[in-house]
């Protein structure tokens, strides 16, 4: 018996029963003809602020809808393809672009950044994307993906952070099987350096790319690369975070946190503004109080759960993932939770941070290597690997929950990696090659058109109507509540958020 299997054995009977999930996806709001979307979050869909189930993430074009927390795989996208069908009935003549690599864009600084009111901590999180425009450009922030929560009980923090160091180590695995974004619009890039082929007049692409997305044109900072943040326990994570959100970083310093008319550019100068713009493949996270930092949180009362942030959106997909890829997550979550995990290092950080690129560029290539230790490994020889030792995990969920679904979606996950023409970025390719002269923006519009269409003919019962139009209507409420609550000036409740002290030392 391998040690998975007889650590499998031990967990607690309602263990595996007890896994939960939950989906946040991103997708921005774009024309019929396939351009951005510059009109304000739909009245319809209610305050951004306040909505649990919809809001939008760094542009006002930019939604970004959340299910609740579910048992199940299949509730978990149930729900989600509700919101959907909601959203698609109040956004007429618009339709949610299906790619995670964006639309046609307008210059950088007509990308409309989100609005949430006038209240203090509406305000905050405009400026706070205010910061990311200025740091990184606006183009950078309209990249779209899915976040995957999960969690099991009787998980302790120090076990999270070991899933998290297997998770960062092994997810190449996962750019290589999901990753949906090989090809970009050429708007994305101008004035950019890049390392893309042409493929056609307005298209570039990586001909072995994955996931663009999570490369050097994705949500990439050479500024956060300075940062070894370590995963070995909480006390050193939230360590290197402390320093990044609280040490003055020069060229933050020179954009200044207001111009000279007094419009705020930033919330801080510091190398991090808030928690939530450090990068990452995968975030420990707790649901906080109101008003509470992130990093208070998970000090106070450690991890709750995990937050994957690596998954593209599959364009062929109508909610941009399949019940078959969130059973392969929960898999490779549960191996990364109960294999040996050794603490991280900065040289194996370092290294992870070039597989991760490697893989994002050019991670169908045939025979491409990785760093593994001291040497290197195929990548495909560390992928069946990896899907070997996820066996057990996979037995084990289906034993729990009847049937086969999860060993099915190892199987397939096989298939994939035993060709890379099966990948969902292969796929991307060869039919925006074959049917759309090689256009980026042909194709995705296409299938936008036709997941909006196929999501409006679903059956949507009044019931279910009437459900998210009282979500919607009630958060107005809650912003306005919020809203006419605020007593500090703006400036004072900025310097009382950021202070050090709500760090939770």
């Amino acid at each position: 018996m391998t040690d998975l299997q007889q650590r499998l054995r031990n967990l607690a009977p309602d263990a595996l029963h007890g896994i939960r999930r939950g989906i946040e996806k991103e997708s921005l709001r774009t024309q019929a003809s396939g351009s951005l979307a510059l009109t304000p979050h739909p009245a319809a869909l209610g305050a951004a602020l306040t909505n649990p189930r919809i809001t939008t993430d760094f542009s006002e074009s930019q939604l970004e809808l959340i299910t609740g927390v579910h048992a199940d795989p299949a509730a978990c996208l149930a729900e989600l393809t509700q919101i959907h069908q909601f959203v698609y009935r109040a956004i007429e003549g618009e339709m949610l672009w299906v790619g995670s690599m964006p639309c046609g864009l307008p210059t950088d600084e007509t990308i409309p950044i989100g609005v949430y009111g006038s209240s203090n901590v509406g305000r905050a999180k405009s400026i706070y994307r205010m910061g990311l425009g200025h740091r990184y450009g606006r183009r950078m922030q309209t990249i779209s993906g899915i976040h995957y929560n999960w969690s099991m009980p009787g998980v302790s923090s120090e076990q999270y952070f070991a899933l998290i160091r297997n998770f960062r180590r092994h997810s190449f695995l996962l750019l290589v099987l999901f990753g949906a974004s090989p090809a970009v619009c050429t708007s994305f890039v101008a004035g950019r350096a890049h390392e893309l082929q042409q493929l056609s007049k307005y298209t570039l692409y990586m001909p072995h790319g994955t996931s663009l997305r999570m490369g050097r044109l994705g949500y990439q900072s050479d500024a956060q690369a300075a940062l070894a943040v370590s995963y070995n326990s909480l006390d050193s994570y939230a360590s290197s975070l402390q320093g990044a959100l609280t040490k003055p970083y020069p060229p933050y310093e020179a954009i200044g946190i207001r111009n000279p008319g007094g419009d705020y550019n930033q919330l801080a100068s510091s190398l991090l503004q808030i928690e939530n713009e450090f990068y990452g493949t995968i975030r420990p996270k707790r649901v906080i109080a109101h008003g509470e930092r992130p990093l208070h949180a998970l000090r106070q009362r450690g991890v709750e759960y995990v937050e994957v942030r690596c998954m593209d959106l599959d364009p062929f997909v109508p909610v941009g993932i399949q019940e078959q890829t969130l059973r392969f997550l929960d898999v490779f979550l549960l191996h990364c939770l109960l294999t040996d995990s050794p603490p991280d290092t900065p040289q194996e950080i370092a290294a992870l941070g070039r597989n991760q690129l490697r893989a994002a560029a050019r991670g169908r290539e045939p025979g491409l290597m990785l760093e593994s230790g001291d040497g290197e490994i195929a990548l495909r020889d560390w992928g069946l690997q990896l899907l070997g030792e996820c066996a057990p995990a996979a037995a084990a969920l289906d034993a729990a929950h009847g049937g086969d679904r999860y060993g099915d979606a190892l199987a397939n996950a096989r298939e994939v990696l035993n060709d890379a023409e099966r990948a969902p970025s292969a796929q991307v390719l060869s039919t925006m090659i074959e049917d759309f002269e090689g256009s980026y923006t042909a194709f995705t519009r296409e299938q936008s058109l036709r997941t909006k269409a196929r999501l409006l003919g679903l059956p949507f019962p009044a019931e279910m109507a009437a459900h998210f139009a009282a979500l919607a209507e009630a958060s107005v409420a809650e912003q306005k509540r919020i809203e006419a609550a605020d007593a500090l000036p703006f400036e004072e409740y900025r310097q009382t958020y950021l202070s050090t002290a709500r760090l939770g030392l």
